[in-house]
């Protein structure tokens, strides 16, 4: 389920974890959209403050209003993701040092 700026994503145990979204992007070259996220909360957190990043491809509903996940499916998707996702956070970097 996608809104504006979070999304409830299901884990393996089956417990509802609110997540941000960080950013989405669309890949010409894999006809997909993906939405770059993570879970909201200290407990998601790292000694540092940091938190692991999730990627899904997912499928925009009609009306805006949510959406299905899909999972990435081959390495050279995961890749161009990585790529995506350096350059946001180097360009984030640049800006905060500005």
């Amino acid at each position: 389920m996608l809104d504006e700026n979070q999304l409830t994503v299901i884990d393996e145990n089956g417990n509802e974890l609110l997540c941000e979204i960080l950013f989405t992007f669309d890949s010409d070259d894999y006809n997909k959209s993906y939405v770059v996220y993570y879970p909201v909360g200290a407990e998601h957190e790292d000694a540092d403050g940091n938190v692991d990043l999730h990627v899904s491809a997912y499928i925009p509903s009609n009306n805006n209003e949510g959406g299905e996940l899909l999972p990435v499916e081959t390495d050279a998707e995961w890749d161009m993701i990585e790529e995506v996702i350096n350059t946001f956070l180097a360009d984030e970097e640049a800006e905060s040092a500005e």
